[in-house]
């Protein structure tokens, strides 16, 4: 059963949405502590319901904390339904942003469309490899150390300009691969020597 975190001060309205999305089969917990809800640890839930009217705490910034440690998806739900408020939510991290009042309906609809989304992407994430190729793996073999051009021209067939654009392409390939996985740089650049693999 998919679990949904729910952060609401109004708790007749939290328990009418929490009978509604139990009775789909969505277990639904609530929240009326925007601070509490800050810390608390998400690896058991699949979804964040959250409103922006809280005590203490603007919704927003709760909004900015949890994006910040988790990928988790984000439905706004709040009587604020400026444009503004829209905007500021879907770029400080929710992937949703439903205006009270709304239709239940809307609601499981929105939810179930966001776990398929989400659910479709971690799927791409546990299938996406690399493969290497064994025959010419050169900057594997001298892991942090500096490879020139002309080594890397030689060492692969596949490279058939000697003027090291083509080299250069698939350096610039490589790297949009690996960008997805992780947020530095592995192959250096430098200048007039070449090419260095590094951690």
């Amino acid at each position: 059963m998919k679990k949904i975190l729910l952060i609401e001060d109004n708790f007749e309205f939290a328990s009418l949405i929490k009978d509604f999305l139990d009775q789909r089969s969505l277990h639904v917990d609530i929240c009326d502590d925007p601070f509490r809800a800050v810390v608390t640890s998400l690896a058991d839930y699949n979804l964040v319901l959250l409103d922006l009217g809280l005590p203490g705490m603007d919704g927003l910034e709760v909004c900015t904390q949890i994006r910040k440690k988790n990928k988790i998806p984000i439905i706004i739900s709040s009587a604020r339904n400026s444009t503004s408020d829209k905007v500021m939510g879907l770029q400080l991290g929710a992937d949703d942003y439903l205006p009270k009042p709304y239709d239940p309906d809307e609601l499981y609809a929105r939810i179930i469309s966001l776990l398929r989304r989400a659910n479709d992407f971690q799927k791409e994430e546990k299938e996406a490899h690399f493969v290497l190729d064994t025959k010419a793996q050169v900057l594997i073999k001298n892991y942090e150390n500096v490879v020139s051009k002309e080594q890397l021209l030689y060492s692969s067939p596949a490279i058939t300009s000697g003027d090291g654009k083509s080299l250069e392409m698939i350096i610039s390939k490589i790297r949009h691969k690996i960008e997805p996985f992780s947020e530095k740089n592995h192959i250096v650049a430098l200048r007039g020597r070449g090419y260095r693999l590094v951690e």
